[in-house]
């Protein structure tokens, strides 16, 4: 494909000069503010931004959020002066969604940028109406030639890192959005819903770190309007808001939308929490979650849908997204010799094998949201994620994950890619059968990175049992390190269209592009 400048072209800065220009400057909370009251006068408007997600060949879905009750009226056009448009009437936005809606667009061209513009209208007087919000995509190729290239990352305000005004909040998405991709994939732990974000942390060397706070993040959420007030508290920041104006998302969960390691039927034995039945926080993440991203599987008025998913971006990419949080089985020390659950449970399995087989895909990505030979820990006997540390034959969760690789290999399926994020530092791991205790497989790459905006950790142990051998791993040496104090740290996928060529690039804030490596098509083992 042809490579793609830093920065927008010409049709894009008009976009980023005009049109986006007011979505970036309309008015939010000052620092240490509440989110906005809802004035019963005047127009609405759309304070937070828009957001596309789930982009396909010929569809999107378009988020937006009143400050009050509002229709949602949406136009699309090929330019940006509109001169020629489609209007698609969306829904009511209304405080069972926390004023929050989405609009499905159908019927787009494929390979192109669609410009679009948000309107909210008074319910009861249409001619009402706020300042339209600005945003822009492209849809994904019909041509294999066309190629494609996105971003993946995770862990965003995480470790009491939230929006510091002295650094100019979260700018690692601006260097994100100079990129130009065709979309972002979000790894999980989009937000900290366990995480405090207090007015200042003094770091090590003496300097104070200041965070935007607000009423939701100065607890642990455990409500529905503090879980709200979570998702809110990013879209404070106007770099993320310029971001989702431009970049549409590909967006899964993992543990933090909810709390720090859950899993279904967990009773907290945690003081900071009056509600200990995880079922209960984990039911009014969802919900949140739901009215605060636009996942194509997810009703935010039914209140139904699952997050795991198949994104189709043209003949070269399949995106699997899958959900490692809501099947999964009690963490424990995974040495069970059976285990039908494991960490997607069975059904989700049998689905992942299916859209696997069905996939004509050049490249199939399946973006985890927990890495597979890393040993993450819960606790001083339990562990979090697949991994648990012995190198022998497949155990606990571990059986599940070698069904799933088993399957890929007897049935044949190329181009599989694992992307992940969680452990807060970024590395390449390459699985090979011939260093593996279970070796019916055939080798892959997985490619970790992040966090967005969250402290980074040391490097976690590798576990034997698939063969994973770290090609390349860039983790600090103690806990906790401050997004002041190191890069922030992203990946980037590029698919040639000539050649069918997947390049990962493992980048760190600045522009540092850390490790690449090259695969190639329909190979298998490189």
């Amino acid at each position: 494909m042809p490579n793609r400048p830093l920065v927008p072209s010409l049709d894009r800065r008009g976009v980023l000069r005009g049109s986006l220009a007011v979505s970036a400057a309309l008015s939010l909370p000052a620092v240490g503010a509440a989110a906005p009251a809802f004035a019963l006068s005047g127009r609405p408007r759309a304070a937070w931004g828009v957001q596309v997600g789930d982009v396909t060949a010929s569809s999107a879905l378009v988020w937006v959020r009143s400050d009050r009750p509002a229709r949602m009226i949406v136009e699309t056009s090929a330019t940006e002066s509109f001169r020629r448009s489609r209007t698609w009437h969306g829904p009511l936005l209304g405080a069972g969604t926390d004023f929050t809606g989405t609009t499905p667009l159908y019927g787009l061209p494929a390979g192109e940028q669609v410009h679009y513009r948000v309107t909210l209208a008074d319910p009861a007087d249409p001619r009402r109406t706020g300042a339209p919000v600005h945003g822009t995509f492209r849809t994904a190729p019909a041509r294999r030639r066309d190629g494609v290239r996105f971003l993946w990352s995770g862990d965003i305000a995480g470790q009491g890192w939230g929006i510091n005004p002295d650094i100019g909040g979260y700018t690692v998405y601006e260097e994100m959005r100079r990129l130009d991709p065709d979309f972002f994939l979000c790894s999980g732990d989009n937000i900290y819903a366990d995480g405090v974000i207090e007015p200042s942390v003094t770091l090590p060397d003496g300097r104070v770190w200041r965070n935007v706070t607000t009423e939701e993040k100065s607890k642990v959420a455990e409500t529905l309007a503090e879980y709200r007030g979570n998702f809110r508290y990013n879209l404070l920041d106007a770099n993320l808001r310029r971001f989702n104006a431009q970049v549409p998302s590909i967006v899964q969960w993992d543990d933090h939308e909810v709390r720090n390691n859950w899993y279904p039927g967990q009773i907290l034995d945690d003081s900071r929490y009056t509600e200990k039945n995880i079922d209960v926080l984990a039911a009014r993440s969802t919900r949140a979650f739901r009215e605060y991203f636009p996942v194509s599987t997810l009703r935010a008025a039914s209140g139904e849908g699952r997050m795991h998913r198949v994104v189709r971006h043209g003949p070269l990419l399949d995106v699997f997204v899958l959900d490692m949080r809501s099947f999964r089985n009690a963490n424990s020390p995974g040495r069970q010799p059976d285990d039908a659950t494991g960490i997607l449970g069975a059904e989700q399995l049998r689905w992942l094998e299916q859209e696997l087989s069905r996939s004509r895909a050049v490249w199939k990505v399946i973006a985890a949201d927990m890495p597979l030979g890393l040993v993450v820990t819960d606790g001083a006997t339990d562990f979090e994620a697949v991994a648990q540390g012995d190198p022998g034959q497949p155990l606990g969760r571990e059986l599940q994950i070698a069904e799933l690789l088993r399957y890929i290999k007897h049935r044949r399926i190329t181009g599989t890619v694992w992307l992940t994020a969680d452990v807060h530092y970024t590395s390449a791991q390459h699985y090979v059968p011939e260093r593996a205790a279970f070796k019916d497989f055939a080798p892959f790459w997985e490619f970790v990175s992040g966090p967005l905006a969250a402290g980074q950790f040391p490097a976690n142990a590798l576990d034997a049992t698939f063969g994973p051998d770290r090609v390349f791993v860039r983790a600090p040496e103690r806990a906790n390190v401050s997004p002041m104090e190191s890069p922030q740290l992203f990946g980037e996928v590029d698919i040639d269209g000539d050649s069918g060529e997947l390049t990962v690039r493992l980048r760190a804030q600045g522009g540092s592009v850390l490790f690449s490596k090259v695969l190639r098509p329909g190979l298998v083992g490189q």
